[in-house]
């Protein structure tokens, strides 16, 4: 016997059964409810790819399993064997008749239970509370997310770099930096892979950073965690429209695989589609910060000239039914490395993307400085260490080239496609402000 097969089956995913129906097959899995009635116990099981029902009848079964399976608590491990057979009635389409079924292991008095539980309780016992529809739910629509975001790249010649996680310097501002020993240094877990990314572009053309990112900001919206996943293209010879054109076939094509593959998971979340199906099709609206401005006039809480807040992106989100990109914000406002525009230096070259529904920007991105001395004299005007950005200096004085990339935030992006309230639902196990365990 393998870790896959026993008793001579091969165990078969849930999702997969209706591939299945009138054949023999083997569900390992957890209990996930029980319902008793007569001489019948009916037993939802789980394995993380979907739910089945299993009736067990009593007389089709030996007397001492069918006891068993009636002492069974929620979230014992169980493996069923037993015939598949089609059942327009359940969810999935099929259900379990079983001939054999065996507790692995009996679960002690699970905590989350059907009752109502506060969000303090559930995230106490995140480890556990993974385990419900809905949160598996989101962790399958990230699944197929970061599934979509590795295709798109593949299949348009980009390649995959990693960037570091120790860093010598910020890339996106001294205040929430995560400061670590480093041997006999200090060092800063990064706040982005862009400038490793912007070397790597270089070398390669096209590529993109996957991978985690730390902020540490001392906020406690539902829009910001201190752990975070971000994916960051980053591409020689792009200007800025260069960049808003990828940024938006990439947004578009994640949102249309999710809705192709994710279907029932968007119904176990209750996602109004109708609201994400518009995102699905480019181009999407452009607006720069200017007439971003105008729709924000009378708002006495927004100041011209400053960045946008939460409840001003949520206020220009509203008049769009798919993402906005933001370009040409002013300058002084954004990062060092940003080029500014040629026609007025007062702006950047620069772009966020703004999801509706108000769940705010999922991109920032940029064309990027490509002249040596605008740069060093960058570094300098902001009192950066000349020393620390040598290499990243360098880029410009080796067959520097234009080139721009940009910046999604995985959590984001998810809470926008499942309709969550807080990010920390978007990821496995959130850090934020006083939150590290589990």
């Amino acid at each position: 016997m393998t870790q896959q097969t026993y008793r001579g089956l091969r165990a078969v995913a849930i999702r997969r059964l209706p591939d299945h129906v009138d054949q023999e097959v083997l569900v390992q899995g957890w209990l996930h409810n029980k319902r008793s009635k007569g001489k019948l116990h009916f037993l939802q099981i789980r394995d993380g790819t979907g739910l089945v029902q299993a009736v067990v009848a009593k007389g089709k079964i030996d007397e001492a399993v069918f006891e068993a399976a009636g002492e069974l608590t929620q979230e014992s491990a169980v493996r069923v064997i037993g015939k598949c057979v089609a059942d327009e009635r359940a969810p999935s389409g099929v259900e379990i008749q079983p001939s054999f079924l065996e507790c692995v292991s009996k679960s002690e008095e699970f905590p989350i239970t059907k009752k109502e539980h506060g969000t303090a309780f559930l995230m106490e016992h995140r480890h556990l509370w993974l385990r419900s529809r809905k949160q598996a739910a989101t962790m399958r629509i990230r699944n197929e997310a970061i599934h979509a975001i590795r295709d798109f790249f593949y299949q348009r010649d980009f390649y995959c770099m990693d960037s570091p996680m120790f860093t010598p310097n910020a890339c996106e501002g001294t205040s929430t930096l995560f400061q670590v020993k480093y041997f006999e240094d200090q060092a800063f877990l990064t706040q982005s892979g862009q400038l490793y990314g912007e070397a790597s572009a270089m070398a390669l053309g096209k590529i993109y950073v996957f991978g985690p990112t730390f902020r540490a900001e001392k906020s406690k919206t539902r829009r910001h965690l201190t752990e975070f996943w971000m994916v960051e293209p980053e591409c020689a010879y792009y200007d800025l429209d260069d960049v808003m054109a990828l940024a938006e076939d990439f947004v578009a094509n994640i949102v249309t695989r999710v809705l192709e593959r994710c279907r029932p998971e968007l119904d176990v979340l209750e996602r109004d589609v109708s609201k994400l199906e518009p995102s699905t099709s480019t181009p999407y609206p452009r607006v720069s910060y200017a007439e971003a401005e105008k729709i924000l006039e009378g708002d006495e809480t927004f100041v011209s000239g400053d960045d946008f807040g939460a409840p001003h992106e949520t206020k220009i989100g509203e008049r769009f039914d798919r993402p906005v990109m933001i370009h040409r914000y002013p300058a002084a406002i954004k990062a060092f490395y940003m080029k500014h525009d040629p026609e007025n230096s007062d702006l950047a070259l620069c772009v966020d993307m703004i999801a509706p529904e108000g769940y705010g920007e999922m991109i920032g991105g940029s064309q990027r400085e490509d002249d040596y001395e605008t740069l060093i004299g960058r570094v300098r005007e902001h009192e950066l260490s000349e020393a620390d950005f040598r290499w990243y200096l360098d880029l410009r004085r080796f067959g520097s080239v234009p080139h721009g990339g940009f910046g999604l935030g995985l959590e984001r992006t998810v809470a926008w496609l499942t309709g969550a309230e807080h990010l920390r639902e978007c990821i496995p196990f959130p850090r934020m402000l006083y939150k590290i365990y589990p």
